[in-house]
């Protein structure tokens, strides 16, 4: 199922963030997990709604939950909390689920 290339990014957040301090588990770490887990999250919901009406808001929220866990990255990245090569795999992922998010829209308007 698609939704497995949005908890792909999920389980990457969550190894990443393990690295973050721990002054910060409340901080971004807790930002950028909630804000990635948000992405599936949405999908799910928009799945188990009644239209595809209805159906058609959730790819855009997600689409929104996504652009919110990038700034973490580099943020993260910035104060040096993850290396280079770590912020370049989450935005790589990231760029994978926009595309996801993308095609998903486009199919649900047809």
């Amino acid at each position: 199922m698609a939704n497995r290339g949005y908890q792909d990014l999920v389980a990457e957040v969550y190894e990443a963030t393990k690295k973050f301090p721990k002054e910060e588990l409340y901080g971004l770490t807790n930002q950028l997990r909630r804000a990635a887990v948000s992405i599936p999250s949405n999908i799910a919901e928009g799945q188990g709604r009644d239209s595809v009406k209805e159906f058609l808001h959730h790819p855009a929220y997600a689409y929104g939950s996504l652009c919110e866990t990038k700034t973490p990255v580099l943020i993260a990245a910035r104060l040096k909390y993850i290396d280079a090569n770590d912020k370049e795999q989450l935005l790589s992922r990231a760029a994978v689920v926009g595309r996801l998010l993308n095609g998903l829209s486009r199919s649900l308007t047809k």
